[in-house]
């Protein structure tokens, strides 16, 4: 995978300063926003957002809303039409012909199977329209943006790792199959694990990457496996450790001796978890870069405008599997380092972390 450049988490966190208190809503079907901000000359174009899933949280109360803003920000009269898919792909393949068929300028895809989108991709190029492959990689597509999805997984492992001593009994819990993105993560963790002192007792691909999956799986098991047996667990995201921390307190464990747990994308629950010890680490990817950077493309799309020398966020241009591409540096997030990342970029208030429960937490690891 190609190098990208690196972004410090401090730009990200200007392109998002002040939008972070968006409102989320979800979508199952099209829902469209005019779009009436300042900047841009529009023709009243439509772009269709189209993202896989709402379990993962940081789709409609980051990505969506963020996006939305981008647009109206650049282009006064352009329209978002959204589009959540619920990790149904049948009902992701319907939403992209909607999107046709109703004259999307640009279609904006975040794939619930990226190996089987092709042909989403292929019906909008033949209709004109250009496609972005947001968050998950698509062949064929116009344009793709992610972050360093396999460096996500080696800083997981290694993290993992690291907090074991190099030693023990981990179960991995991976995400769907269906997700190309999911596959890069457990590349990545799997380079670091396979070559260190830890054995892996079981491994499970999530279907759907849901806790409840999670919680069940984990249960299951653990009536295979005394406490004394696991001293570790990999878990790909961090819905899935919740639903990790949930199945060993019921199983034995305490909620002050739960072994070493990895997780991603900085949910507000993990990042609580952190703080309380229940979880050893997440991974923070700067979503206001990744939103904005698809919508300036898109809007520059949408209007006939040269897309290279994109963006104004400072991110240059490379090339995945011959796509053009912008790949974005992931941020490892643990009790040391909580102010420093997602409170200091304002990804959440303090207020919003250091609630009653965790406030001798966020005072020890010195969040204030």
């Amino acid at each position: 995978m190609s190098h990208p450049l690196i972004r410090s988490a401090a730009a990200a966190a200007a392109l998002f300063l002040g939008l972070s208190g968006l409102a989320a809503c979800g979508a199952n079907d099209a829902s469209s926003g005019g779009n009436g901000g300042s900047g841009g000359s529009g023709g009243g174009k439509t772009i269709a957002l189209l993202l896989p899933e709402s379990k993962t949280t940081r789709y409609e109360t980051f990505d969506k809303p963020l996006f939305e803003a981008k647009v109206k920000e650049l282009c006064s009269s352009c329209t978002v039409a959204y589009y959540n898919a619920d990790q149904d792909e049948a009902k992701q393949s319907q939403q992209v012909d909607t999107a046709i068929n109703q004259g999307a300028s640009v279609i904006v895809l975040d794939p619930v199977n990226g190996a089987g989108a092709g042909g989403m991709v292929s019906s909008a190029q033949s209709a004109n329209i250009p496609v972005i492959a947001y968050d998950r990689f698509i062949d064929g597509a116009d344009y793709y943006m992610s972050f360093d999805n396999e460096t996500v997984g080696k800083m997981q492992a290694q993290a993992l790792v690291d907090a074991m001593g190099n030693k023990g009994n981990i179960f991995m819990l991976n995400g769907a199959p269906s997700d190309p993105n999911a596959a890069q993560f457990k590349a990545g963790a799997h380079s670091v694990l396979d070559s260190s002192g830890v054995k892996i007792l079981d491994e499970y691909d999530n279907p759907d990457w849901s806790p409840e999956n999670a919680q069940s799986h984990v249960t299951d098991l653990m009536s295979k496996y005394s406490p004394s047996d696991i001293q570790g667990v990999y878990a790909a995201n961090d819905g899935q450790a919740g639903g990790v921390v949930a199945a060993l307190t019921g199983n034995g464990f305490s909620a002050d001796n739960l072994p070493p747990l990895t997780g991603q994308d900085a949910e507000l629950a993990a990042i609580q978890r952190i703080l309380a010890g229940e979880q050893t680490m997440t991974i923070y990817k700067p979503i206001p870069i990744e939103a904005n950077t698809a919508a300036e493309i898109a809007v520059k799309l949408a209007n006939g405008e040269d897309v290279s020398g994109t963006s104004d966020t400072g991110v240059d241009q490379t090339t995945y599997k011959s796509v053009p591409s912008y790949i974005f540096d992931p941020i490892v997030v643990t009790k040391d380092n909580v102010a420093d990342t997602v409170v200091k970029d304002k990804f959440y208030a303090v207020s919003d972390i250091c609630t009653s429960d965790y406030a001798d937490a966020c005072k020890a690891a010195g969040v204030s």
